[in-house]
């Protein structure tokens, strides 16, 4: 059986102000050790399934690069891999020297995902992240199977020429994959208060589709195609971890405020405190039992954003249901869908709405007639 594991790291060297990903700020004596012994905790508790070798890792965050070289290597070595498996780290700029990469690829690392997100000093400054030029020519040298790299969009004031300044940039260090973000302004955080006083103005709806546009205008003339709604890779550098949530195979969630995915379908959600993470009898706060309906939702929510698209004979086939057909012709002549056969997937202007069609299409989910 194909499946992958999700490590989730909480620590940051500081919470970023757009941030609400389960996270603590790092300090000396941080409980490195106890986290990796709750994830050997958990990883001995996995449920049915998870047996054989993984075809992927992925440690996320937070930041990975936080940890000791020594106990990352102990939390990967829990994991059995396939050959030539992708292992995954996240990593920041500041925490990167030619020794850490190298401890990196001693702990099995094989791939980097670097938070670059600007190169403008006063959009880095309002993000509170540091330059990733260093970083970038670090990357760039050290032997890695792939890498990729964050870029944020759509930041407070920021102009198109800004947006081309940070391609131009990141473009000179030929990334073999790279993953486009939106700013998005999370309840709760330092940049929803500061929208909410008039100090924030993330582009509006007309901005961020013409930024987006022009990143896909330019990404592609550089090699890099989209392969997903956020994600452009060259040839044979598609994220493998990634591809395998868009496609619904089963994942392992290791670590606070993890999400996993059973074979059978039943899923998971770690409590996201880390003290409860660490002390709690079950590591795992909300349990999800087998549902095909909600199955057919997330394969639908999930397949779409991929550039295959979805077999909609196949899908019935497994899930006895479709989108209703009127709604499907009615995108695609509105150029939001293609249809190729039983292939439907993404049309030119489908991308940027991405969210709104699949939502609408999971809204006519409807039963297959019988008789």
């Amino acid at each position: 059986m194909i499946w992958g594991a999700y490590v989730h790291v909480p620590w940051c060297r500081v919470i970023c102000p757009y941030c609400a990903f389960a996270v603590v700020p790092d300090h000396p004596g941080a409980a490195y050790d106890a986290w990796a012994d709750r994830i050997a905790w958990e990883w001995e508790r996995r449920p049915p399934g998870f047996d054989g070798l993984a075809e992927t890792v992925y440690v996320g965050g937070g930041t990975p690069s936080r940890l000791p070289n020594a106990v990352l290597r102990r939390v990967l070595d829990l994991l059995p891999r396939q050959p030539g498996a992708e292992v995954t780290a996240e990593v920041n700029p500041e925490d990167l020297s030619a020794a850490s990469l190298a401890g990196l690829q001693a702990a099995g690392v094989n791939r980097v995902s670097l938070g670059v997100q600007s190169f403008d000093r006063r959009h880095l400054r309002r993000l509170g992240r540091p330059s990733p030029i260093a970083a970038l020519s670090l990357i760039q040298r050290a032997g890695l199977t792939t890498w990729s790299a964050d870029l944020m969009f759509g930041l407070s004031d920021q102009s198109m020429a800004d947006l081309d300044l940070d391609l131009d940039h990141l473009l000179a260090a030929e990334p073999p994959h790279l993953s486009v973000y939106g700013l998005t302004v999370e309840p709760g955080t330092p940049f929803a208060r500061a929208a909410a006083r008039g100090r924030l103005r993330p582009a509006d709806d007309d901005l961020w589709r013409e930024m987006y546009d022009h990143l896909v205008v330019r990404l592609a003339a550089a090699g890099l195609a989209r392969y997903e709604v956020s994600n452009f890779a060259r040839p044979g550098h598609e994220s493998r971890h990634n591809r395998g949530y868009w496609q619904d195979i089963p994942y392992l969630g290791l670590g606070p405020s993890a999400h996993g995915l059973a074979p059978d379908g039943s899923r998971w959600v770690n409590h996201r405190d880390l003290d409860t993470w660490l002390t709690a009898p079950d590591a795992i706060a909300v349990r999800e039992p087998p549902d095909p309906d909600r199955e057919a939702r997330d394969r639908l929510i999930s397949g779409l954003r991929g550039r295959e698209g979805i077999d909609f004979d196949a899908f019935a086939q497994r899930y006895a249901m479709r989108p209703a057909s009127a709604e499907v012709r009615r995108m695609e002549a509105a150029g939001y869908l293609e249809v190729v056969g039983p292939v439907v997937r993404l049309g030119p202007a489908g991308w940027p709405l991405a969210d709104a069609i699949v939502a609408r299409l999971v809204s006519g989910l409807e039963p297959l007639r019988t008789g």
